[in-house]
């Protein structure tokens, strides 16, 4: 059996760092600036990274410049959450963040973020927090008695350590595989219906670099539209021509009748913030029967494609189960041979376009009143069907990456609050691999 668990206060394991307390300019590229926005589900989500200068990186790191293996975590919103700095990443901390560093030969980097999140060092800071008028907060300067368990044994540590991070590492390629593959989605839709590269390249005598059987499905010139010039053969139509626009509520709160035990996803945008994929299989919320009956919109098919519209605007998924929605969505449920992931690439491409329309003294809103008149160029049923032909296997793929992440997740979750706990231990033999 392995060594003994002990109690050790935080500090003497780490060293604590606090980020900087203002917000630097963002540039379009250079170092990246984490915020807390960044943390979801103990690991980093750069999906919707920001950067700063390196000039501004020089000034905003002075207090600590995290490298990788550092522990980075929120003190302020999201308590609780906690990431490992990966090796080639450049940042610097956002405010209300603090990092980590493991003190050499005190306790393994790898292994100090998953006792970080287990249910016992969570607990201390639950009880720990000071909750405000306007914010709850983890009080840093208390923050090095924290009491926080380990193994005695830097083996046993590794030991852990490595069972919990091949799930990590398996979840980690499962999201940079599905990376790989929206990307290759999203490049035919800009080069067809963004670009119209098939159709330039035959208008200009050149070869569209396409099987002879898709690029028969192009025209060779193209005509003048409101939308300027688009493909001949092809129609200026609105959105709400492609899909019913529908938009969604909230059934009350007070009563529990809506609520409890509820059987029926119900989606707000909270539910898309996290996601690493615009895939969504489940919802933090469920309505009964009852609250379902509140929503005009009911409950909206799998494969209808979700927009925020407000709060921010923009954030994407398609829905890989039936729902509901709250109003700050808008559902597009795909019409006729439409395919939901075009309307997926769509709303991206048009965002600028979306953005335009959208109106409000508090905060900017799209109605679906403003939404359904947005035009788009569609293309003829042959270059639909071939684009669905093309791009719902990788969807398809990105989805299946996406329900086997969510699976080794509760694996990994369940392994953590009993490892972290001690409950579960290492066998010896294990152990002594990590020596």
């Amino acid at each position: 059996m392995a060594g003994e668990w002990r109690e050790r206060p935080l500090g003497e394991l780490v060293e604590i760092f606090d980020g900087p307390h203002a917000t630097p300019a963002k540039t379009p590229d250079g170092p990246v600036f984490l915020g807390i926005s960044s943390l979801a589900q103990g690991r980093l989500n750069l999906s919707e990274t920001e950067h700063l200068s390196e000039e501004d990186y020089v000034r905003w790191t002075r207090r600590v410049e995290p490298r990788p293996g550092d522990v980075v975590f929120s003190y302020e919103t999201r308590l609780g959450e906690a990431a490992r700095i990966p090796s080639g990443l450049r940042c610097c901390l956002g405010r209300r963040m603090g990092l980590l560093r493991a003190r050499a030969g005190k306790v393994d980097e790898r292994f100090l973020v998953y006792a970080y999140l287990g249910p016992q060092f969570q607990e201390t800071l639950r009880v720990r927090t000071i909750h405000g008028s306007t914010v709850d907060r983890i009080p840093l300067i208390e923050m090095p008695l924290f009491p926080i368990a380990v193994p005695d044994e830097i083996s046993e540590q590794r030991a852990i350590a490595h069972i919990l991070g091949t799930l990590d590492d398996k979840i980690e390629l499962n999201r940079r595989m599905s990376e790989t593959l929206e990307a290759m989605a999203r490049a035919l839709f800009k080069s067809w219906f963004v670009d119209f590269d098939p159709v330039r390249a035959k208008a200009e005598g050149r070869d569209p670099g396409l099987p002879q059987r898709l690029a028969d499905l192009f025209p060779n010139r193209f005509e003048d539209s409101e939308l300027g010039e688009i493909p001949a053969g092809w129609e200026v139509k609105t959105i709400g021509d492609l899909a019913d626009v529908v938009g969604g509520s909230t059934p009350s709160t007070s009563k529990p009748e809506f609520w409890e035990g509820g059987g029926h996803c119900w989606a707000t945008p909270k539910d898309l913030a996290s996601l690493t994929s615009p895939v969504l299989l489940d919802t933090e919320r469920r309505v009964t029967d009852a609250g379902l009956a509140q929503i005009s919109s009911g409950l909206l098919p799998a494969g209808t494609v979700l927009l925020s519209s407000r709060a921010p605007i923009g954030y994407l998924a398609i829905a890989e189960t039936p729902l509901a929605i709250n109003q700050g969505f808008i559902g597009m449920k795909p019409k006729g041979s439409v395919s939901n992931v075009f309307l997926l690439f769509w709303a991206r491409s048009a965002h600028e376009e979306i953005l335009s329309r959208a109106n409000g003294s508090t905060f900017l809103e799209i109605s679906k009143s403003n939404f359904r008149p947005i035009p788009v160029a569609r293309p003829t049923e042959a270059v639909f069907d071939a684009f669905e032909s093309l791009v719902n296997p990788l969807h398809q793929r990105v989805v299946g990456n996406v329900r086997e992440s969510r699976s080794l997740a509760g694996a990994r979750d369940t392994l953590l609050t009993r490892l972290i706990s001690g409950k579960l231990r290492v066998r010896q033999d294990e152990v002594a691999r990590f020596h």
